[in-house]
């Protein structure tokens, strides 16, 4: 085993290791070049959870080839702690797009007994695997699957111009030139200021869906972690000197994400939303980016599945994996549970103070 790693590990199989992909060299070169590998595989995306939430703690699995310098194929899980809603397993927490590294069924059944070994050690109830791409490969007895979150996209290529003749003419198109007759302009965010303005807008956008905001600190440290590397990008909408709207992009390898937006209510008529998300289109489409992402979508919400279907977005099922298998019974979509409507109350009737609080509150037990 190489030196670069054996102090780092530990084995959980005879061929599956946990290990640190903060230490451990091999692990961003293997999810670089990975089919499947994203942003939020990176060892990145551990500092941020970690840093942002004390409740979480990643156990990164790695299948080996037979020496144990390559990594074959890998699963990150992170165990979730909370008092209110007990421990699980997640792969991966507030990942909208997330994948077992795997290039077969095969290697998740490899992977599979240390899942089934470390979900007993930490006492979790049951393991969630989110998939998104891996999905076809993945038919396995010891899993149930519930393919119930929505993902919506759009393919890429130059000709921006072209791309937009798919957008719905009233819902998209209308309302881009509405934003460009009545002068908004686009600034890239670069500092601490840029983005405390983008949190001002997102803290009154979910408190306008009824909907707690993410900690301040979550969306500093995934800035702080990608934005030196070009990872991620802040895009905030202007009317003369007047922020009214931004949107927080992250990008890697071929595939641009929408991960927050937020806007001004009082300057919905001049769509600032739309305006965002047509400069960000174009960017990935000149930068050479091959995908635009809008996310993971609950059917639930019927305005924001119209939303992305009006950019003529494709839509993919997302299907979660659950052991042991009877944990798919208690499965209920978050929107709906009673908590869910509780918080909704909370966020519509509280505070401006007390809203962040209400945020830092249920993130604690989220994942």
């Amino acid at each position: 085993m190489s030196a670069i790693h054996s102090d780092n590990c530990r084995m959980i199989t005879s061929r599956v290791e946990l290990i640190d992909p903060l230490q451990d060299q091999r692990w961003d070169d293997f999810v670089a070049h990975h089919p499947f590998g994203w942003l939020t595989h990176l060892s990145g995306w551990k500092k941020v959870l970690e840093e942002s939430f004390h409740h979480m703690k990643g156990c990164y699995l790695a299948l080996s080839d037979g020496t144990g310098e390559t990594i074959r194929a890998a699963l990150p899980l992170y165990t979730v702690k909370s008092w209110l809603t007990g421990t699980r397993m997640v792969s991966t927490p507030f990942a909208t797009l997330s994948d077992p590294l795997i290039d077969s069924g095969r290697d998740l059944d490899e992977l599979h007994e240390a899942v089934s070994i470390l979900s007993k050690r930490v006492g979790a109830s049951y393991v969630e695997i989110r998939t998104h791409l891996s999905s076809a490969l993945v038919v396995d007895a010891d899993y149930g699957v519930q393919s119930f979150y929505k993902h919506h996209f759009i393919r890429l290529n130059p000709d921006h111009e072209k791309i937009m003749k798919t957008f719905h003419r009233s819902c998209v198109r209308q309302r881009i030139a509405r934003a460009l007759n009545s002068g908004l302009t686009v600034r890239m965010g670069d500092c601490d200021a840029d983005l405390d303005i983008f949190y001002t807008l997102h803290k009154a956008t979910r408190r306008r869906h009824h909907l707690p905001p993410q900690p301040y600190r979550f969306i500093r440290s995934i800035w702080k972690t990608f934005a030196p590397s070009q990872r991620v990008k802040l895009l905030l909408a202007y009317q003369n000197d007047q922020p009214i709207g931004g949107l927080i992009l992250l990008q890697y390898k071929g595939r641009v994400s929408a991960e927050f937006s937020a806007m001004d209510e009082t300057f919905k008529d001049v769509s600032p939303i739309h305006f965002l998300f047509w400069e960000a289109i174009k960017s990935a489409c000149c930068d050479g980016y091959d995908v635009f992402d809008f996310g993971r979508t609950s059917p639930l919400n019927e305005s924001l599945m119209k939303f992305k279907s009006h950019w003529g977005a494709e839509l993919s099922d997302l299907p979660q994996l659950y052991y042991p298998k009877q944990a798919l019974e208690k499965f209920a979509p978050k929107e709906s549970s009673a908590g869910s409507r509780i918080v909704k109350q909370l966020c519509r009737f509280a505070p401006d103070c007390t809203l962040e609080y209400i945020g830092e509150f249920c993130y604690q037990h989220l994942g």
